[in-house]
């Protein structure tokens, strides 16, 4: 049977398996519950410090982060069809030339220091050509511009910036702003010290640059490129990008509307029987705000599969979904959430 129960306690398991992911096993314990800057800050401890792999060694992690499903180089910035290894840059003249290391975050704003300049997390494999016209200027958007591969460089129409920037492919987006949530916590005690270009300041982001990343964040949710990639960069730096483990945790931290998943379902106790995910969950809710709660089963791309609603205890049949990676919402009355990933495994 998949059978989940999920008892209203005061202690937090989070749930994980080989096929959909490798979180270490209580890997984000010590920001559960949290919102903010100290949930941002709590985070930090956990992927600070990671193994730093040299700029030579990120050709290698490509090999087994950013491989399309036909063996070519899975690029951000183009459609090209580039090999590994042999077509590394370079020289490049036109745009499927070679593919080149693209610090998301222009190493020139933070001097190319270490381990920044080498950090996998948020140097990808790019269109040479690409990179060259994306420059160290700020991801952001632009209704008319030049387009480069498959992004566009021009002048910013986004609210509260005009300078020019470079605006990457809308399927692409999402995968963006969380490498920028990633590069914002993971050096978070450092980055006063960047120039920041114009998406940078002090330690945080600019006020324009925090909106539309969460606009990026929301409207191009989380994808399995971006799951499998996470766990291939965690196999040689043994950090992970927290914001493609669980999405919620970028509005917890930047959006001020937030409205808490914790305060009051903050005591939950999530146990599997079996491990994993069989043929339903079954939740017992003991302490009840107000004997109604919302219970959803989501995908990745936050799309809704299942939804219902309990007073003290219900039971949820998981046959009809597929095998993979689910987010368990619970809502009270009163709008507030609380939101775990699972999987569902045959």
């Amino acid at each position: 049977m998949r059978n989940f129960l999920f008892t209203f306690t005061f202690t937090f398991i989070i749930i994980t398996g080989s096929l959909f992911s490798q979180i270490p096993t209580g890997y984000y314990d010590s920001a559960e519950g949290l919102e903010g800057e100290g949930l941002r800050e709590a985070l930090h401890n956990i992927i600070d410090g990671h193994n730093v792999v040299s700029y030579t060694g990120l050709w290698t992690v490509y090999e087994d982060s950013d491989k399309r499903s036909d063996g070519k180089v899975w690029d951000m910035y183009s459609t090209c069809d580039f090999t590994f290894g042999s077509d590394q840059c370079g020289n490049y003249g036109s745009i499927c030339d070679c593919y080149n290391r693209e610090h998301t975050v222009p190493q020139s704003w933070f001097n190319s220091q270490s381990p920044m300049v080498s950090d996998a997390h948020h140097v990808v494999p790019v269109d040479g050509k690409v990179n060259g016209y994306r420059s160290n200027f700020s991801y952001g958007e632009c209704d008319s511009g030049t387009t480069y591969g498959t992004g566009k460089l021009g002048s910013c129409t986004y609210p509260g910036y005009n300078g020019t920037v470079f605006e990457p492919a809308d399927e692409y987006k999402g995968d963006f702003a969380r490498i920028y949530f990633y590069t914002a916590t993971r050096y978070m005690d450092v980055m006063s010290n960047w120039s920041g270009g114009d998406s940078f300041s002090g330690n945080n982001f600019t006020d324009w640059t925090r909106k539309m990343l969460l606009d990026w964040h929301r409207n191009d949710p989380v994808s399995q490129k971006e799951i499998d990639r996470n766990n291939a960069v965690h196999d040689y730096q043994y950090n992970r990008n927290p914001f493609i483990d669980n999405p919620i945790w970028a509005d917890a931290i930047w959006d001020p509307d937030y409205q808490t998943s914790y305060t009051q379902l903050s005591n939950a106790f999530i146990q599997v029987y079996p491990n994993p995910a069989k043929e339903y969950i079954e939740i017992t809710q003991t302490i009840s705000e107000d004997n109604k709660t919302s219970v959803f089963i989501s995908d990745i791309s936050g799309r809704i599969l299942i939804s219902t609603t309990m007073k003290q205890n219900a039971i949820v049949d998981l046959q009809s979904i597929p095998q993979g990676v689910y987010f368990v919402i619970i809502e009270n009355s009163a709008g507030k959430k609380f939101t775990r990933r699972i999987a569902v495994i045959d």
